[in-house]
């Protein structure tokens, strides 16, 4: 069983990670992408180049800045409904499951001479939509249904999981429970709105609160992805101990809505720069942050400007 507290990022370890994945295939690469899935790309000779480049890009930003590298499987939308949805037999999604985390425990080794520390993860989808609350399970249902793709990264050996875009604190909970009956850590990052609420309407702190008192330990930490860090930081400024559960942050390059991302027809991808410094704002509020990556709109510049802006102000 591997523990959390073999983390690196959470012995006080600054690690950077990778940006909005989909939106750099689609928008910047030319990929198509039905329903949002990268995971077939692992299968395909084109798709696993252009995915061995993308990583490539943030390796070289975390060995200039001299920082750690959290490596994120590219499996967001490799569970069942998804797969239903794609016309992609599960035993093809479990065989993809396992490439992905192969794919970086390799690149592991191709950059460990050049950078230190690195923590590979089996990234988790939701079930649903990931903007709203469209398939609501309770926590035993959301053990067993993503429980699956959990086993096979604990089997190939990653670091721990990740659950990225959680809707509700339910299905996040039944993450947790998954994870610790596959004996990996895990990291909840949840998506908020522009009013820093779930999409579910709960405020992220009594989130975090349901998901700690589940009677799981709850995860390793929590994350919040998807969203800009103006949508969010009134409501880390207002403090409490929870805040000290967030170890990470993913987010958009774009201010705008998830309802006006999911309408949107060209890339919005902000001023790498300036959200940079957005992040520095956030810095009193997250005593515990140790992980910084992006989301939709992002790649590895804007990555890089959030890693040096938020070394910069240590």
């Amino acid at each position: 069983m591997k523990h959390r507290d073999a983390l690196p990022q959470l012995n006080g370890r600054f690690l950077i990670t990778d940006g909005g994945l989909e939106t750099d295939l689609i928008f910047n690469r030319g990929f198509d992408l039905p329903a949002f899935a990268s995971f077939p790309l692992v299968g395909d000779p084109e798709g696993r180049e252009a995915l061995i480049d993308y990583f490539d890009r943030f390796a070289r930003v975390a060995r200039e800045g001299g920082h750690g590298l959290l490596l994120e499987s590219p499996t967001w939308r490799a569970n069942p409904d998804w797969a239903a949805e794609l016309g992609i037999d599960m035993a093809d999604v479990d065989e993809l499951n396992r490439q992905a985390a192969a794919l970086l425990l390799g690149l592991r080794e191709g950059y460990a001479a050049d950078i230190d520390p690195i923590v590979v993860s089996g990234n988790i989808g939701p079930r649903g939509d990931g903007y709203v609350v469209d398939t609501a399970m309770d926590v035993d249902q959301a053990a067993e249904y993503h429980g699956r793709q959990i086993d096979i990264f604990a089997t190939a050996g990653v670091d721990m999981v990740s659950a990225f875009t959680m809707t509700y604190a339910a299905e996040a909970a039944g993450v947790v429970q998954a994870a610790n009956r596959a004996g990996v850590p895990a990291a909840i990052s949840f998506t908020v709105e522009t009013d820093g609420s779930l999409p579910s309407g709960q405020p992220l702190a009594e989130a975090i609160a349901e998901v700690d008192g589940a009677g799981q330990g709850g995860p390793a930490y929590y994350m919040v992805n998807c969203a800009h860090p103006t949508h969010f930081e009134d409501v880390l400024a207002e403090g409490g101990g929870w805040t000290e559960r967030i170890a990470g942050l993913r987010t958009n390059a774009s201010k705008a809505s998830h309802e006006e991302l999911d309408e949107a027809t060209e890339l919005d991808d902000g001023d790498p720069a300036e959200l940079g410094q957005d992040h520095v704002r956030l810095k009193s509020s997250l005593p515990h942050l140790t992980v910084l990556g992006g989301c939709c709109g992002t790649d590895h510049r804007h990555v890089g400007e959030i890693g040096a802006a938020w070394q910069a102000a240590a």
